[in-house]
């Protein structure tokens, strides 16, 4: 449901597929297709193996997957945060290591699919946030390999733990452990109402046709607007270094940015006994620590890291497009409390038109900037 409400909300298919197939896992297909419930048009995602498997993975053939595929840093992160999520719960509920938890349904390739389809989406749409309602856990009894299990399955109560839910708004099984852990590694605000504008809509069609109520997932694509929170947690990653060669902090930096980090930056420093030296220092998002830690360890010459968390306030800003000479180029429009402060063109954009053209970037920035100060005072 969550692959069909992602396509139908924009994600291109073709896109979906091909980074899916940067795991090189045999035997499955997808097939999508547009379907309604209750008079509601979305999407429907089948994840269909062509060829038979009995497997029961554990996390670290899981990790071996999608470690050794050719994925974005970023996406194999997150699409392991979830499945740690899922090994933790499973682990904790049948009171055994984390490295012993057999995965029956999640390790099975459709899962494998959902999982890491559910991270490529995320990764492609890349939001500041993602506000998720109260969560239906439906009810009734699950069939699975332990056995008919209540509902909500002991895992997925595991992991919805400290998350606002409801239960007996159907009569199945209305969240698994996959959808469950999704929603916790993904979310950032949970329960609460929240201003947003919203932009576009997309419907995920279920497998089940509730007679009662639609079975649908809907995910919405918006900005927070007017008081809505702008800020949240993030964290600052820090290291001293003063034994490295200078040219290594362009690749590092790069891998960072491609990782998920949201800003890369270098100060200069006098270390002890007189040497000179850099600091490093990474903000990224909450749960992406790992990864930023394995790249800044690997790939650099430090012995230690430092991780602080604080809280990252951002202004709202929105995306346009403004015809110039020169072809149409993208605008940034920063806001504080709905009201707008600062408007300006795309550096990327800026930079492959003077490419293409060959003339100054700073002509081309000066160009739209003249444009923007016009329409202002037109305005």
């Amino acid at each position: 449901m969550n692959l069909g409400a992602m396509l139908d909300l924009g994600i291109d298919e073709s896109y979906l597929k091909s980074e899916l197939e940067k795991m090189n896992l045999k035997g499955w297909e997808l097939l999508v297709e547009k379907t309604q419930r209750h008079g509601i048009s979305g999407t429907k995602v089948t994840v269909r193996q062509t060829a038979h498997e009995h497997a029961h993975r554990h996390l670290s053939d899981i990790e071996q997957i999608i470690k050794g595929s050719s994925l974005s840093d970023y996406v194999k992160e997150l699409s392991m945060r979830v499945f740690r999520k899922i090994a933790v719960a499973e682990a904790k509920v049948h009171g055994i290591p984390v490295e012993e938890v057999h995965f029956h349904e999640v390790g099975a390739i459709d899962s494998i699919i959902d999982i890491t389809g559910a991270a490529i989406c995320f990764a492609a749409l890349r939001p500041e946030a993602v506000f998720v309602s109260e969560i239906e856990l439906g009810s009734g009894f699950v069939k699975c390999d332990h056995g008919k299990l209540p509902v909500p399955a002991p895992a997925t109560a595991e992991i919805v733990k400290d998350l606002p839910v409801k239960t007996g708004g159907v009569g199945f099984e209305a969240t698994t452990p996959t959808g469950a852990a999704i929603l916790s590694v993904l979310g950032t605000e949970f329960g609460s109402a929240q201003v947003v504008k919203i932009a576009r809509t997309g419907y995920g069609v279920g497998h089940k046709d509730n007679p009662d109520l639609p079975n649908l997932l809907r995910v919405s694509l918006g900005e927070t607007v007017a008081k809505a929170v702008s800020g949240h947690k993030a964290l600052l990653i820090e290291s001293n270094i003063d034994d490295m060669n200078p040219e290594f902090y362009d690749y590092i930096s790069e891998r960072l940015f491609k990782a998920g980090a949201s800003d890369v930056y270098f100060s200069q420093i006098i270390m002890k006994k007189g040497r000179p030296g850099v600091v490093l220092k990474v903000i990224c998002e909450t749960g992406l620590e790992d990864v930023m830690k394995e790249i800044i360890f690997k790939e650099s010459t430090t012995l230690g890291i430092r991780i602080f968390e604080f809280r990252k306030e951002t202004l709202a800003r929105e995306f346009d497009k403004i015809s110039t000479d020169y072809g149409e180029v993208t605008i940034k429009k920063s806001f504080y409390e709905n009201v707008p402060v600062s408007a300006k063109p795309e550096y990327e954009d800026c930079k492959r038109i003077a490419a293409e053209k060959g003339i100054p970037v700073k002509e081309i920035y000066n160009h739209v900037m003249a444009l923007l100060s016009l329409k202002k005072d037109q305005v």
